[in-house]
């Protein structure tokens, strides 16, 4: 029998050693989406949005930065956030065979590992949008947004991959699932106002202008704390539901998804004020940012924790 004739499902068997290796895989996409949110972080801290004048090569006719006297950091520290897009294919690739050929589970799963690839090419065309474009601020918010949607359904991968592939049971009441709807829904405005502070004060990526958002600065930081606030009551109105619910294994893993958002909640919160006061001062912008990409995942750790599956 030729390798063309044998049949799909033998093929995809092949892969079954591998397999050991997915969840490890699913982790570091995990990483790598909040790590290049990190890197994208420190281009717009050190104005190096454009240190690769064009894409998807750095300069004209090299693929690479070109090194000489009289270069800066800006295209190294541009190429950088580039070459994780990279590494964030290869391990889209292995994502999606590791979990689409895994023909022991769900269809609803396995169209899943098609997610991780599928967003880091369109991240990389958004990206080469926002060269071209000379960092307009709306590709500039999208980029991001994309890279927090990524961490989002990367991190509801992972938590799939350990499941079962029967139907969502709730843990606790109707009041519980409902709590964690609105916690759901209530990280989005907290997300998309960060952005937008980020994007309105003086390290919005632009050397030349102080802001790209032509919105004043101390009005959206206040619109940013209230929603976090409103995210905070959300979260702690979550915890004490937990905490009178019956107690079992699956109760217990969703206290302990909600504690450890609450950690990273007030460690966020603590680092927003502290930068606020300082005067933003870039590198703590850089933490808050990483801190971002943290509270997505553990927002979704804590929510997917409130269902589980048999």
């Amino acid at each position: 029998m030729t390798a063309t004739t044998v049949p799909a499902r033998e093929r995809a068997d092949r892969l079954a050693p591998l397999r050991r290796f997915t969840r490890p895989v699913l982790i570091a996409n995990v990483i790598a989406q909040i790590g290049i949110i990190v890197t994208g972080g420190a281009v717009r801290l050190t104005g190096s949005g454009l240190g690769c004048s064009t894409w998807p090569a750095c300069e004209p006719g090299r693929f690479t930065p070109a090194f000489h006297e009289a270069s800066s950091i800006h295209p190294y520290i541009e190429f950088g956030n580039r070459t994780l897009t990279g590494v964030l294919t290869v391990i889209g690739v292995a994502v999606l065979l590791l979990v689409w050929t895994d023909r022991t589970r769900s269809v609803a799963y396995r169209r899943l590992g098609l997610v991780p690839l599928l967003g880091v090419l369109a991240q990389a065309v958004i990206g080469g949008v926002v060269v071209l474009l000379h960092l307009h601020p709306g590709w500039v918010s999208l980029h991001f947004g994309v890279s927090a949607g990524l961490v989002w359904m990367s991190s509801y991968l992972l938590h799939r991959h350990g499941e079962g592939d029967g139907g969502p049971a709730p843990v606790g009441s109707r009041a519980v699932s409902l709590t964690g709807t609105v916690l759901a829904l209530l990280l989005v405005p907290v997300i998309t106002l960060g952005v937008l502070v980020t994007g309105s004060g003086p390290h919005s990526g632009d050397t030349e202008v102080g802001y790209r958002f032509a919105l004043d600065p101390l009005a959206i930081t206040r619109a940013h704390a209230a929603s976090v606030w409103l995210f905070t009551i959300a979260l702690v109105v979550l915890l004490v539901l937990l905490h009178r619910a019956r107690a079992g294994t699956t109760t217990a893993a969703a206290r302990r998804g909600a504690w450890l958002l609450l950690v990273t909640t007030l460690a966020q919160g603590v680092i927003g004020y502290t930068q606020h006061f300082l005067g933003l001062p870039a590198l703590l912008v850089g933490i808050h940012m990483l801190g971002a990409g943290l509270l997505v995942w553990a927002t979704a750790n804590a929510v997917l924790r409130l269902r589980t599956r048999t």
